[in-house]
């Protein structure tokens, strides 16, 4: 049975540990290192995980998870320095790529993932992209550790995850604003903000449930959208003042930034 090692034990670590246990992962298969004490008994407690701040013993697992920030990835190559043949390395830092990763600790099987907030809530939307020197096996194991906290897409060039953050990994904010905004605009109109919170948020969740579950949202919006309607005087606004426009130029600005934040990675 395969042992893994996180190194770095911060939010989304947890976040993907809780989900292996879920889905029937040992915890004695799990090993945090982290140089924060107080991190480590929080996480041994919460999971019942293996917790360490010897970075070397990370080397013996598996599979070997970066959960730390782009810049510590430099140093924790270098303090490891082991040959790890035979494991796989799962990235989740992001902009750091594949090329360079392969530079830092070699020739080995490498996933990079491109994750997102919810996770944290068993709600992930997740990219995946897994180098050639990846088996079959280690592919499909990576695929099960990331469903075990939402779902997964796997791309078929590493470019495309600059897409896949402006879609998912940014995404959440997307919809934060929508909801700041119609608070703020329920609340304009004479609504109590409480009552204008608790109907957006609801609307929300309604909505993002009815798309997941059967018809497309062109189909359910033309069902809501009555010729003349109200909904149809919302909506002929926001395509009048751009709506669609904005959206696109915000998620290109995204992956642009994406982009350029990765080069400085390299």
């Amino acid at each position: 049975m395969e042992k893994i090692a996180f190194i770095g034990g911060g939010n989304m670590a947890s976040a993907i540990i809780g989900g292996m246990i879920a889905s029937g992962w040992a915890p004695s298969r799990i090993t945090v290192v982290d140089p924060n004490a107080d991190q480590r008994d929080r996480l041994a407690a919460q999971h019942g995980v293996t917790t360490t701040d010897d970075l070397a013993s990370a080397a013996a697992a598996d599979i070997i998870v970066l959960a730390v920030k782009p810049q510590v990835i430099f140093a924790v190559a270098k303090q490891m320095d082991a040959d790890l043949s035979g494991k796989l390395i799962l990235s989740i830092a992001a902009g750091v790529t594949i090329a360079t990763l392969e530079d830092l600790f070699g020739p080995v099987a490498i996933a990079r993932t491109m994750p997102n907030t919810p996770a944290l809530l068993g709600l992930g939307a997740t990219g995946l992209y897994v180098n050639e020197h990846a088996s079959e096996d280690q592919r499909a194991v990576v695929k099960g550790i990331i469903e075990s906290f939402g779902i997964c897409v796997s791309v078929e060039r590493e470019d495309l995850l600059d897409a896949v953050t402006a879609v998912s990994g940014s995404g959440p904010a997307y919809y934060f604003l929508m909801i700041e905004e119609m608070i703020r605009a329920g609340t304009s109109l004479g609504l109590p903000r409480e009552d204008a919170k608790a109907l957006t948020l609801q609307t929300a969740l309604g909505a993002a449930t009815m798309v997941s579950q059967g018809d497309a949202s062109e189909v359910l919006r033309a069902r809501v959208t009555s010729p003349n309607g109200t909904t149809h005087a919302a909506i002929a606004s926001m395509q009048k003042n751009g709506f669609g426009n904005v959206v696109a130029k915000a998620m290109t600005a995204c992956r642009d930034r994406a982009v350029e934040l990765g080069k400085t990675q390299q």
